[in-house]
């Protein structure tokens, strides 16, 4: 009798939009074709035609955190489609109420300040179809930061707090690089080294990778 692998519970595809190049994320339930965007950034036609050539329905819209690039075409998606808007922490409202200005000073008119139907917390859950992700509050770029973790396909969705070779900026009014180390090291890394990350900007990498060779956050540069 031959053994075969289960079917994955989730399939996922990244949809690069806006001059910045920002990683939105299309994730569905493979089982029932419900799908979430994750970090609708903007060029929401391109990303409604995505769903339309998967056959997907699109359920939910999940932040994680206030930026332009990454939240500055929420309103019209939702708009578009009726999706629940799910995050950011509630710590990054005042990021939100500076998306219209945000976008006029970066050339991106369109974009505009949403409201939530529900902020998150570290250890909420948001389910998709018949799956669910963890979420988890990862401050230190911004105060509001959030990722999501499917834990079975060992997928996590981190926006700007990690990158393949580099972390999150800290510049940015309430970014905090103490904060945000703790929060790779403290939240990030015990999830596992082999969970594989799409981060806000560039490639997908795993964190045990970025543990090895990440100058940043590297097991041997914190070491130090």
């Amino acid at each position: 009798m031959n053994a075969t692998a289960p079917a994955p519970a989730i399939r996922a595809m990244i949809a690069p939009v806006t001059p910045l190049q920002q990683n939105c994320t299309i994730v569905w339930c493979a089982k029932t074709l419900k799908a979430a965007i994750i970090d609708p950034g903007g060029e929401v036609p391109s990303l409604l035609a995505a769903l339309k050539q998967h056959g997907l329905t699109l359920e939910k819209i999940w932040i994680t955190h206030g930026h332009l690039d990454h939240a500055g075409g929420t309103a019209e998606l939702q708009a578009a489609t009726g999706a629940i808007i799910e995050g950011p922490h509630r710590e990054d409202a005042f990021w939100i109420e500076q998306i219209e200005e945000s976008g006029r000073a970066y050339g991106m008119p369109d974009a505009k300040r949403f409201a939530t139907d529900r902020w998150l917390e570290d250890g909420d859950r948001v389910t998709l179809g018949e799956t669910e992700f963890e979420v988890f509050h990862c401050p230190g770029h911004t105060p509001g930061h959030v990722i999501f973790f499917h834990r079975g396909a060992r997928l996590a969705q981190v926006g700007d707090v990690l990158f393949q070779g580099s972390i999150g900026r800290t510049d940015f009014p309430r970014g905090d690089y103490d904060t945000l180390i703790r929060s790779i090291t403290g939240r990030l890394w015990p999830l596992g080294d082999d969970v594989a990350f799409v981060p806000g900007h560039g490639p997908m990498s795993t964190f045990g990778q970025e543990r090895q060779t990440n100058p940043f956050v590297a097991d041997n540069v914190l070491a130090r």
